[in-house]
């Protein structure tokens, strides 16, 4: 049930990257684009503020949604604007607006050409972010989904690296078509539906309670749209081959969002939208998608170990580690649901972090290859550091952050299939491996070459970016209880509905007419 409350709040989370946008794009005198990153900084600090604020709210109240906004929208097809706030969707939009403040500082330096439109189009980015998060309007909620795609196109194709535009063009049509899918997946539903309603609604809960009398094959058909779409965003094996190209090329900030946020706007759509829709359909397909989780936590690890750019290492280490999320997610027990939910924080703040490290690696040598680096633990103690805390939080270490989420996805996923969980529990090893391969190579040995020599520590607005995340790190790592009791409700409720749709999916994997659960 969603009530209506906060409502200001809201709309200033949605529209005030808006209008910060609007205001470096038109507002801002054209010869003092210097100002843009203060603009932007202002605006996403701000938007922040905002988040932090509704976030203990959501936290007291695990599995409510402490915020809510309805209004008509567009009457004759039902349509709402519907924004709404619980545990989940304030973790994830909290951690959307602190690393679009991480993107901002990222780029102070770096981006020195095309300020005003570059700050313009990740204040625009932040927007549709959040506002995917926040959605709860399908019809919304798709809005906001195509927004995310026009300014992150934009970012990489004009301020990434050399091979932009083609790292452009192969993300452009690559969640095009998975844009596509879900465009179907939504109308098919809608129109399906909209017989069982008193008039018809793309809202989360009206669709929710007719969506499993549906005819069996609508349902699987729906599903398998929405599952493709957000498979292709995750991304997921064998849809995944846009995101290194598209890592390598962005400039940092569009990296940090696009590992940290981006990502995870998937996985939020398959535990928001389409489980809850088709709950049987989901236990149908669930031993299928473990074992393509369990997949590409190996081929993401094996790819990643193979890699000599630092960049795409830790782009096909994103591969591997959003693995273990469907893993965790597909398991449908309580503790593995709550464990891939609190993963996709986990690795927005840790992988966030290393493209960030990255990205300082690069504005000082204008280089990825590790092969270029060494011993930089001599001349920069304080960024060695602070990335091999990062380093060992994405490996999972006992005390961070990443040790939490991987845990409980093991155990729960060791209930459901034994064998899968051995697999991911072989993903921590090679993870282990290539990224403490990458920390050897960078931090440690001879410091071969005076460019290396040469370098630099990490100024006071580096060092503020790194140690907010580290600190995180070691909150969660440590005290991960409020974390845990937001989507604790979370996993409850995706497990409960799956298990009363699982005899019906049994009954249809064996042969026999597909039944109601009394």
């Amino acid at each position: 049930m969603v009530t209506e409350a906060h409502a200001a709040e809201l709309l200033l989370l949605v529209f005030l990257p808006l209008a910060t946008a609007m205001l470096i794009a038109w507002v801002q005198p054209p010869r003092t684009g210097g100002l843009s990153r203060w603009y932007a900084l202002a605006g996403s600090v701000a938007t922040f503020v905002v988040a932090v604020g509704l976030l203990p709210r959501a936290l007291a109240a695990p599995g409510e949604f402490t915020a809510g906004l309805s209004r008509v929208w567009i009457p004759g097809w039902g349509i709402r604007f519907f924004l709404a706030m619980d545990g989940l969707s304030g973790l994830l939009v909290t951690l959307t607006n602190l690393l679009t403040i991480l993107g901002v500082l990222a780029s102070w330096s770096a981006v020195v050409e095309r300020r005003r439109e570059f700050y313009a189009l990740l204040m625009l980015l932040q927007t549709g972010m959040v506002g995917t998060f926040l959605a709860l309007d399908l019809f919304l909620f798709y809005i906001f989904w195509e927004l995310m795609l026009v300014p992150l196109y934009f970012l990489i194709g004009i301020f990434g690296s050399g091979r932009r535009v083609y790292a452009t063009l192969k993300f452009f049509l690559y969640t095009m078509a998975g844009s596509v899918l879900m465009l179907i997946g939504i109308l098919a539903l809608y129109f399906h539906a909209r017989p069982l309603m008193v008039g018809g609604s793309f809202a989360l809960p009206e669709l929710a309670a007719v969506s499993d009398r549906l005819p069996a094959e609508v349902q699987r058909l729906i599903f398998a749209a929405f599952l493709i779409a957000f498979a292709i965003k995750i991304p997921l094996v064998p849809f995944h081959t846009w995101l290194p190209d598209a890592h390598t090329e962005a400039p940092t900030a569009g990296s940090i969002l696009l590992a940290g946020v981006l990502l995870k706007t998937g996985v939020y759509g398959l535990m928001r939208f389409a489980i809850p829709f088709f709950p049987s359909v989901a236990a149908e397909a669930a031993p299928w998608m473990m074992t393509v989780g369990a997949a590409a936590i190996i081929y993401g690890a094996l790819t990643a170990l193979a890699q000599e750019d630092v960049k795409r290492l830790v782009a096909y280490s994103s591969v591997s580690h959003m693995g273990f999320v469907v893993l965790g997610l597909f398991a449908f027990r309580e503790e593995a649901v709550a464990g891939a939910a609190l993963q996709m924080v986990n690795h927005g703040l840790s992988t966030g972090g290393l493209f960030f490290c990255v990205g300082v690696l690069y504005e000082r040598r204008h280089t990825r290859r590790m092969s270029d680096f060494g011993g930089l633990a001599r001349n920069m103690k304080l960024y060695a550091t602070l990335t091999l805390i990062l380093i060992l939080s994405s490996i999972g270490l006992p005390g961070l952050n990443g040790f939490v989420g991987e845990f409980l996805i093991l155990v729960g996923t060791f209930k459901s299939a034994p064998w899968r969980a051995a697999i991911g529990a072989v993903g921590v090893i090679l993870a282990a491996v290539y990224l403490l391969r990458l920390a050897q190579q960078v931090f440690f040995g001879p410091l071969e070459t005076a460019e290396n020599a040469g370098l630099r520590d990490l100024n006071p607005r580096e060092t503020f970016a790194l140690g907010v995340l580290v600190a995180l790190a070691f909150w969660i790592g440590l005290y991960p209880r409020p974390y845990l009791d937001a989507v604790a409700p979370l996993g409850r409720e995706l497990s409960a509905m799956v298990e009363a749709g699982r005899p019906v999916a049994e009954a249809f994997l064996a042969g026999l007419p597909a039944r109601p659960t009394p």
